[in-house]
């Protein structure tokens, strides 16, 4: 039997892959890019929301309050429904929420709803990459690096991956991780591996951690809060559920790489045309210049202290580090301004900063789109109604359950609600207050109700193609979702099985 090779795939829209020529009357099923999933998605969650009742529960300080849903009558018309799928991308890039009339719209009054920080964000990100790039430090420091850890390749992925993984569990670190795709994907290629290998360090390493996470203010504070309790009741079966998904999202991280290194033909993912320089580029023998190691002092530096100034210390109980409280606005500044940095120590002086700044911003427009796309079919759920009148089913579905189930099934009827809201913070205000006084007639501590949900939001959120984080990041690595999906679909039914065995045994624990 002969293995036919793939020719090199180029670059579909987006930024992912396209698929690579055809032979002979051979013909394949083109996947659909990133594009046309979200604006299928879009299409129809809006047809959806003609057929799902419109409903409303009364709210106290932003949350639902139980046993006051009820159902509303829509002030919009077919012609203002038709409007929101007309304008979602606009929403989802500068749409603001009416507090009165809770719809969201451009050039409205109220608050701020729209991707617009992170969209500057990943342009910001790709300027102070590609500047970066051009002054050949990177290239030249991956080379070294990789020659360095060739005979330690498994121990470098575990220790990336635990690293992603942390900043999942403490701060829920998920569109931050869109800036690391540049550096890592080039380290991978060097020692190796494939740009899969790059995409599921990062995405798989954060995702897993988020899933269990311990003291993330964005999932476990939000979520305890809402359930009236502390965010460190439950942490100790979190701790174990963190070490225990990391280390397994790290084996089969690792288990897959080193496929890929012994027989580059089972690589799930087609080369790319500049992946070859990526791989032989920076020669290692050649040393790096004073110019250089300042450039990459000043790259690691400004991704250290992007960590830095999003981390809560204060809720993570360090009171003695500052709490910067910075969001993508901030971080899109700093990266701004890093990019002229380097730029001018890196020796390209001012026309070559400056053009390399309108290059990267520009290669990653396609991701910062696909981010504004999954934001919009948020907004067409809320300006219908629909999203309450989906918990208040979902509250049926787990009410007088027996105990020795209730863990698990608050867990499942946690997943369709984390597809339709994948921000991890609105998911828990909207749900915990509805879902977390049913433990207290089923014998379960309520910390549970919070583990199952964000569970359930951390394994939808590896995988939904409404996610910014995924579908932005692919792009950013040029990997087909697809293709991803495939290589997820083993890793999701580990992690489903696990998490469902600590459903259970947090149930008995009590």
């Amino acid at each position: 039997m002969t293995t036919r090779v793939p020719a090199p795939a180029q670059p579909g829209p987006g930024g992912t892959p396209a698929d690579p020529p055809e032979t002979g009357r051979r013909r394949r099923i083109r996947f659909p890019s990133a594009f046309t999933v979200l604006a299928l998605v879009t299409v129809a969650v809006w047809a959806l929301t003609f057929v799902i009742p419109a409903g409303r529960y009364e709210t106290k300080d932003g949350a639902p309050v139980p046993g006051t849903y009820h159902r509303v009558e829509l002030p919009t018309g077919f012609g203002d429904r038709l409007k929101d799928l007309f304008l979602s991308p606009v929403n989802g890039l500068y749409g603001v929420t009416d507090p009165a009339t809770g719809l969201t719209s451009p050039g409205g009054q109220g608050a701020f709803f729209g991707a617009a920080g992170v969209f500057l964000f990943v342009l910001a990100v790709g300027a102070f990459i590609t500047v970066t790039l051009r002054t050949g430090a990177l290239t030249s420091g991956v080379a070294r690096l990789a020659e360095r850890l060739t005979r330690h390749r498994t121990l470098l992925l575990v220790v990336l991956t635990a690293l992603f993984s942390l900043g999942g569990t403490t701060y829920g670190m998920a569109e931050e991780t869109l800036g690391f795709y540049g550096l890592m994907i080039p380290l991978v290629l060097k020692l190796g591996y494939d740009r899969m290998v790059g995409a599921a360090v990062i995405m798989v390493g954060a995702g897993v951690g988020t899933l269990a996470s311990t003291v993330n203010p964005f999932a476990t504070g939000v979520a305890s809060d809402s359930a009236g309790i502390g965010t460190g009741d439950g942490i100790v079966l979190r701790l174990l559920m963190w070490a225990v998904l990391t280390a397994l999202a790290a084996g089969y991280v690792v288990r897959y790489a080193n496929r890929v290194l012994k027989d580059p033909d089972r690589s799930l993912v087609a080369p790319l045309p500049e992946d070859a320089a990526l791989r032989t580029g920076g020669s290692a023998a050649e040393p790096l210049t004073g110019r250089q190691r300042t450039v990459l002092a000043l790259f690691a530096a400004t991704f250290l202290f992007m960590i830095f100034a999003v981390v809560p210390w204060a809720d993570l109980h360090l009171g003695f580090l500052p709490t910067l409280g910075w969001y993508f606005p901030e971080l899109a500044a700093l990266f701004i301004v890093a990019s002229v940095l380097v730029g001018l120590i890196g020796g390209l002086g001012e026309k070559g900063t400056t053009g390399a700044v309108v290059t990267g911003a520009g290669d990653f427009i396609g991701a910062a789109m696909i981010i504004m796309l999954a934001r919009g079919v948020t907004v067409i759920m809320n300006n219908a109604s629909v999203t309450d009148t989906i918990l208040d089913a979902l509250h049926s579905t787990v009410s007088g359950t027996a105990s020795g189930f209730f863990t698990v099934l608050m867990f499942l009827v946690n997943l369709p609600l984390a597809f339709l809201v994948p921000s991890s913070s609105g998911h828990a205000a909207l749900a915990m207050p509805i879902l977390a006084p049913l433990a207290d007639f089923a014998g379960v501590g309520r910390a549970m109700v919070v583990t199952a949900y964000q569970s359930a939001s951390g394994w939808i959120n590896l995988v939904t193609p409404t996610s910014a984080v995924v579908m932005g990041g692919l792009a950013l690595a040029k990997v087909r979702y697809d293709r991803y999906l495939r290589f997820m679909a083993p890793l999701m039914g580990v992690l489903l099985a696990a998490v469902v065995g600590f459903m259970l045994l947090g149930a008995v624990l009590g």
